[in-house]
């Protein structure tokens, strides 16, 4: 499989060869699908807590009596149809929300999501990616110079000039090969990766 190899200018001046199982995998839309649903759910923190009828700090006498008002029969006001009663099956913040996905079938999400964006020209490697100083200007004069505005910059080792320079760039994410995730990758849309992060890539995924 070859990629494009991008200069400062954002001009592909030639290929790099790179792993067909990593690059060139079928796309697989319904693994990728399920890859991706299970990180959101598993990002989830599952804190968020409901009040049940026991839990409503509310009267339990009757309100009114059973026949003679003309009314619908009430029993007390925590009743899950009042308005302010407590909730049917109410969520606790004990809800556990993971979802399990094998190693084997992560590996083949992520290696099909960076085939298709290879297939649809949004991947590019460049042989480095670093900034003189952690200054965000300096980093988004770089990236309007290559073209760029939405881009996913991954990179073999997290440099730190560039992580600060990137920070107050919304549209800009700066992720080491350990660090990246389908949901990132899915997002933007282009990816530049340095020749360096394509074989450690290569060495962790296959």
């Amino acid at each position: 499989m070859e990629l494009k190899l991008l200069n400062d200018q954002g001009q592909s001046a030639e290929t790099v060869q790179a792993s067909d199982t990593l690059f060139g995998r079928e796309y697989n839309e319904a693994l990728i699908h399920q890859v991706v649903t299970a990180y959101l759910a598993n990002a989830r923190s599952g804190n968020r807590a409901q009040k049940g009828r026991a839990d409503v700090r509310a009267s339990t006498r009757k309100p009114w009596r059973q026949k003679g008002t003309g009314r619908a029969r009430a029993g007390m006001a925590s009743s899950p149809i009042w308005r302010g009663g407590g909730k049917v099956f109410p969520n606790s913040p004990d809800e556990n929300f993971t979802q399990k996905v094998n190693r084997k079938m992560y590996r083949a999400g992520v290696a099909s999501i960076l085939s298709q964006l290879a297939r649809e020209d949004r991947l590019a490697v460049v042989d480095a990616f670093t900034v003189d100083a952690p200054k965000t200007k300096l980093l988004s004069q770089k990236l309007k110079g290559m073209g760029l505005e939405s881009v996913l910059v991954i990179t073999d080792e997290l440099d730190e000039n560039l992580f600060l320079s990137s920070r107050n760039l919304p549209h800009v994410l700066v992720l080491s090969v350990s660090e990246t995730d389908p949901v990132s990758l899915v997002r933007f849309p282009k990816v530049l990766v340095t020749r360096a992060a394509v074989a450690k890539m290569e060495e962790a995924w296959q």
